[in-house]
């Protein structure tokens, strides 16, 4: 009589599954930075892109709106007085970034003025 039973209970060409492998952070800027280049070429129209509508600030009517001086204002926010000037004379614009904080200063000077004094 032959013995037909096996000595094992593992399942015979059964494959081990092996973990998946996640790309590194380098790896993923990489790939980012790779699609970025071939969407300003056209080369990808699957890209996903956000834009972002930063607002206008008129920063003479948020600094009066708040019953500050120039000088006031800029000391408060950490802004240039000369900067400052030039914003509400129209002889420059802040950039995109400044507006967005303006834009919070706008609305909630007191976040701002929290964040700036655990900084300091």
């Amino acid at each position: 009589m032959v013995n037909t039973k096996r000595k094992s209970k593992q399942p015979v060409n059964t494959p081990a599954r092996a973990p998946k492998k996640r790309p590194s952070v380098g790896a993923r800027i990489m790939e980012g930075l790779e699609q970025a280049i071939a969407w300003t070429r056209g080369e990808n129209d699957d890209a996903r892109v956000t834009l972002v509508q930063v607002p206008e600030v008129n920063v003479r009517e948020v600094r009066t709106n708040m019953g500050l001086s120039q000088a006031q204002f800029a000391t408060k926010f950490g802004f240039p007085p000369a900067t400052l000037r030039n914003w509400e004379q129209g002889r420059s614009r802040p950039d995109a970034p400044t507006r967005v904080l303006l834009a919070v200063i706008a609305k909630h000077p007191e976040a701002v003025e929290d964040v700036l004094r655990k900084a300091s």
